[in-house]
Parts: C-alpha cells; sequence; structure tokens
C-alpha cells in the first residue's frame, strides 16, 4: 500500500518543525526556524526591555521578565544576546530611536523654520511626561547613565552624538555652531523639566512646569 510518510510526502514538514522532545530544561526542546523569526524575537526582546528600563531604570530589564513577556524562557536569553549589558544597550538604542522618529515627525508637521517648535511642544507634552516609557531616555535615566560602566560608556556617548544629529536640522540657528548650542540649551532645559515634573504628584503642578519651560524655550530663540 502506497504510504504518503514513508514516500516523503511530507518531508518538507518535518524538516521545518524537527522537534526533540524533552521535558528537562538541561535538554530544551530544539525546533529549526526561519532567521526571520529569530530577528523578531530578538526585536520584540528589546522593544518590551526598552519600555522597561524608562519607565524602571536600567534595572528594569530583568531578563527573566523580558523573556517572558516575549514567551521563552531564561536559558534561551543567551540565543539572542552576549550579555544584560547588551541587552541593556539594545534598549537603550531603541528608546533614542523611538523619540527620534516622533521629534522628527514632529518637526516634519510644523511650517518651515519652525521643526524646534515642534519638537519643543512634543517634548514637553503631558503624555510623555506621564508614559516614560514611551519617552526620552534621557529624561528617564540620566543620573543612572551618567554611572554606567565605563566599558557602557563609549556606546552611549554613540546614540547621543546619532540623537543631536538627527535634531540639528530643525534647530534654530544660520551655521552649524549655533544650531548646536541652541539643541544643548533647548534640550538641557527639557529634560530636566521633564525630570522636574515627573517628581510632582499633582497633575496641575506638573502641566504647569511643562508649559513653562515649554512658553521659556519659544520666546529664547
Amino acid at each position: 500500500m502506497h504510504n504518503p510518510i514513508d514516500s516523503g510526502f511530507l518531508h518538507p514538514v518535518r524538516v521545518a518543525l524537527e522537534i526533540v522532545l524533552s521535558d528537562d530544561p538541561q535538554h530544551p526542546i530544539v525546533m529549526r526556524y526561519q532567521p526571520e523569526h529569530k530577528l523578531e524575537t530578538r526585536q520584540k526582546i528589546v522593544k518590551d526591555a526598552s519600555r522597561r528600563v524608562r519607565a524602571e531604570g536600567l534595572n528594569g530589564a530583568a531578563v527573566s521578565a523580558v523573556m517572558k513577556a516575549a514567551g521563552l524562557t531564561h536559558g534561551g536569553f543567551y540565543k539572542h544576546f552576549g550579555s544584560k549589558d547588551d541587552l541593556v544597550l539594545e534598549s537603550l538604542r531603541q528608546g533614542f530611536r523611538e523619540i527620534e522618529d516622533t521629534l522628527v515627525h514632529a518637526a516634519q508637521q510644523s511650517p518651515p523654520g519652525e521643526g524646534w517648535k515642534g519638537i519643543v511642544r512634543t517634548y514637553l507634552s503631558l503624555k510623555l511626561c506621564e508614559h516614560p516609557e514611551r519617552g526620552c531616555p534621557l529624561a528617564a535615566l540620566s543620573p543612572e547613565l551618567a554611572r554606567a560602566d565605563k566599558k557602557m560608556k563609549p556606546r552611549i556617548v554613540a546614540e547621543l552624538v546619532n540623537y543631536k544629529s538627527r535634531m540639528l536640522p530643525f534647530m534654530p540657528g544660520q551655521r552649524t555652531a549655533g544650531k548646536e548650542r541652541a539643541f544643548f540649551a533647548i534640550f538641557s532645559t527639557m529634560i530636566g523639566a521633564v525630570e522636574i515634573a515627573r517628581m510632582l504628584p499633582d497633575r496641575a503642578m506638573r502641566e504647569k512646569v511643562l508649559a513653562s519651560a515649554t512658553d521659556f524655550l519659544l520666546r529664547s530663540f
């Protein structure tokens, strides 16, 4: 009798899954996935860790927590990252990319020459202030980043340089030097304002701090 399994009819299915069953953590289930699946899983882990780090601090990216959120075991962590520091740095990079994209979009939606005003209004919005997991890593983590391990500092600085490079085209000023001065003045003010506002338990007070900083910056350039 013709057997479709013996004939190789289901061979692609067996190759795609290749499962070795085990109920022992020392002998985990082994599955063959496409490279895209591993990349998607890594990105899912990084996005979750990025939100946790901005909301809870650098220690918020606990390996067990982020792996559980991704539906994976603790042991699978090292298939994606060399160390926890690698995950922290990747999560910071993700956080910077998210806020950069948000601010660039706000700048591009503003009238010509007023992109920096859109950046100020967006950065100092109550929404981002009350949701640090969606906001700027600098406003959430500056003191911790200043105390970060020396081995991490060069990569953190590289992210800051890239941040400045993406914001600079929208800063007020005619020359690069003037735009850089504006960048440091504007972002230092915004970071400090958000940090202070987040300390305050009363929403009306938070709004007052953010509105005062916004008004000050918009009248200063």
